[in-house]
């Protein structure tokens, strides 16, 4: 499909997602949520795709819902008769990626201002670095909004008490990169003009390695941090012998002594 408010690429097994309304500090309209969980699903589906890379245009990541379009009564829009769908029973997800059901990999480019909604990216993407010229914050208190699922995910992400002094600071509180990265938030800090590029590199390096045994390592680590320790174990390992028995489980071996690069066929 044809996206307007995002840009959608995928080349050397990458599908790039790129926020793209820069007038609006990529602020999240019904359309940009829409365009986003297309976008998720097609890279999904796409065998070409191994790995998803998110960034934004612009000097922000995301600002969050754009409060232009939300309605007086403060309710999620959604193009259903209202709670006729499983997903409005749910926590509003808005651009966070499907991280719980989907396989493939999540790089997340951090390029400038993140805040509000665009924190979800932050907390829920697999690998995640930063511009040096990024800023983390959450505005929720200070337009006379609860702060909901963000920062019960910042919670996890961070020291509860750097959690709480975020939202109940609000605007008036931001954390740069460096600070980020030295909490975990992030993973990399990096030169603003070198951001994508270093990106790409990550992915690429993700690239290299076993897909499938990317994927069920991933969703080992995922799933089973909602998990007591023993269920998790359990878990990790049906996906472990899962693979196990794949072409590419041989292969792997096979290059090792035969002194060459594996040749991954992703089954």
């Amino acid at each position: 499909m044809g996206y307007e408010a995002i840009g959608y690429e995928v080349a050397d097994r990458i599908a790039t997602i790129t926020l793209n309304r820069p007038e609006a500090l990529n602020a999240l309209s019904p359309a940009m949520v829409g365009e986003l969980r297309a976008a998720y699903a097609e890279a999904e589906a796409d065998d070409d795709v191994w790995l998803l890379l998110v960034t934004g245009t612009g000097r922000a990541f995301c600002t969050g819902a754009d409060v232009g379009e939300i309605p007086d009564d403060g309710r999620v829009i959604y193009d259903e008769p209202y709670l006729s769908t499983f997903p409005q029973w749910e926590a509003p997800q808005e651009g966070t990626p499907p991280f719980r059901s989907m396989t493939k990999p999540i790089v997340v480019a951090v390029n400038g201002i993140c805040c509000g909604a665009g924190l979800d990216w932050v907390t829920t993407g697999d690998i995640v670095i930063a511009s040096d010229q990024a800023t983390f914050f959450d505005p929720h208190v200070s337009i006379g909004l609860v702060s909901g699922r963000e920062v019960v995910r910042l919670a996890r992400a961070l020291p509860t008490t750097v959690a709480l002094r975020m939202a109940l600071m609000g605007k008036h509180e931001r954390m740069g990169a460096e600070r980020a990265y030295e909490l975990g938030l992030v993973s990399e800090v990096v030169e603003h003009d070198r951001l994508i590029e270093r990106a790409r590199e990550i992915a690429s390096i993700v690239n290299r390695n076993a897909p499938l045994a990317v994927r069920g390592t991933r969703l080992a680590i995922r799933r089973g941090l909602d998990l007591p320790m023993h269920d998790a174990e359990v878990m990790a390992e049906t996906f472990r012998e899962r693979v196990v028995r794949t072409d590419d489980a041989k292969e792997g071996p096979l290059a090792f002594t035969e002194k060459r690069d594996p040749v991954w066929r992703c089954r």
